[in-house]
């Protein structure tokens, strides 16, 4: 059974930061691809970034220059560190693990529950 248990989430101001970490467990199954989500009340939900077991990263535009996503591949762990954050960031957060790289985020193999990130103006 994988699971996905994140941690970091809370309220700050705009322009202060956040570290959101997940960590995966679970035999039998390939955390090769491991990312973020989010998803803002009445929004569809959207990719925010993901990183591979090699270290290839990928980003929204809205977060790039601003947001660095980590992993430790030993741990299957997966971090988003969060700068500059902006009220257009508030959202639930959630990790999601994949055997390989999916553009849909029906598509995702295993979700984390999410944690809240608000962040006041």
């Amino acid at each position: 059974q994988v699971q996905l248990v994140e941690s970091g989430g809370g309220l700050v101001q705009a322009g202060g930061s956040l570290r959101l970490s997940c960590a995966a467990s679970g035999s039998g199954f390939s955390f090769n691809v491991m990312g973020w989500y989010r998803q803002a009340a009445g929004k569809q939900r959207e990719l925010v970034a993901r990183i591979t077991s090699g270290g290839s990263t990928t980003y929204a535009d809205s977060v790039k220059g601003r947001f660095t996503i980590s992993r430790d591949n030993a741990k299957n762990t997966v971090y988003l560190q969060m700068n500059s954050l902006k009220p257009e960031d508030t959202a639930v957060y959630y990790c999601a693990a994949n055997k390989y790289v999916v553009t849909r985020p029906a598509n995702v193999d295993y979700w984390g529950q999410g944690t809240q990130v608000t962040v006041s103006s």
